[in-house]
């Protein structure tokens, strides 16, 4: 069985993770397909990607057992699995000229919470967690979790979760901010599937600006993010479905847009 599972459908592709035996927990193989699955959606007949999981577990972030067999070889170094298997999803994630919504079907616990809270729309079900885990084994948030958490939870709440391991439970994430929305654990996917056929078939292309934008927000002054707002705004000003979004409106009649 493959440990990502794909399939797209109405130009949205849905990658599953599935080692739900293991909760979902990485292997470096895992992590390549994975990867390998967010390069396939850079497809142009591909409008929107949907992130969820096999089981009842989102994902427990790193197979653990995998690298303490690799710390036998005097040469390994826990940065190398940051660098080669979680650095390139996040990056996938984020730089895709697409929306990327995560379903969080059960608990997140430390790579695969920073995976899914990377996501443009986080939706998780009521029965999920968040939890960074990573304190309790002396290690640091890896996968974006120190350059996102505190941005879509807040500093306090970020020390919390990491310094004394609490668990956030989706109901008090989509309470505070740090997710879009908490629904039951049959509604999920439904939900997520809603929000995705809308995303699917709005103007695409205006949302890889928007992302561009936001990604460049993190590190921007404000000066600097405006003349970024400009500049891409510009580029936005000179798609199709900028054009056919004025002319609907223009119109009165429901816009037919293209991703172009």
């Amino acid at each position: 069985m493959p440990l990502i599972q794909t399939a797209h459908q109405n130009q949205i592709l849905t990658i599953t993770l599935n080692r739900p035996d293991k909760l979902n927990s990485f292997t470096e193989s895992m992590a390549v397909e994975l990867q390998n699955a967010l390069k396939e959606a850079e497809r142009d007949d591909i409008r929107c990607v949907l992130l969820t999981a096999n089981g009842k577990a989102f994902c427990a972030g790193q197979d653990l057992p995998e690298v303490v067999e690799k710390s036998k070889n005097g040469s390994y170094v826990l940065g190398d699995t940051v660098r080669t298997s979680y650095n390139p999803v996040i990056k996938g994630i984020r730089y895709l000229n697409k929306p990327v919504v995560s379903a969080v079907n059960g608990t997140a616990a430390g790579a695969g919470a920073n995976i899914a809270l990377a996501c443009d729309i986080v939706i998780a079900s009521e029965e999920a967690l968040f939890v960074q885990v990573f304190s309790k084994i002396g290690l640091i948030p890896d996968s974006g979790g120190t350059f996102f958490l505190p941005r879509v939870a807040g500093f306090a709440r970020t020390n919390a979760m990491y310094l004394l391991d609490e668990k956030i439970t989706a109901k008090h994430a989509a309470e505070t901010g740090m997710i879009y929305k908490a629904v039951s654990s049959e509604e999920l996917m439904n939900e997520a599937q809603k929000i995705c056929s809308k995303l699917a078939v709005m103007p695409t292309k205006g949302f890889a600006l928007y992302k561009r934008a936001i990604n460049q927000s993190f590190a921007n002054s404000l000066s600097d993010q405006l003349e970024v707002e400009a500049g891409l705004q510009t580029e936005a000003g000179k798609t199709g479905d900028y054009n056919e979004g004025v002319q609907a409106f223009l119109q009165k009649r429901k816009p037919d847009f293209k991703g172009h």
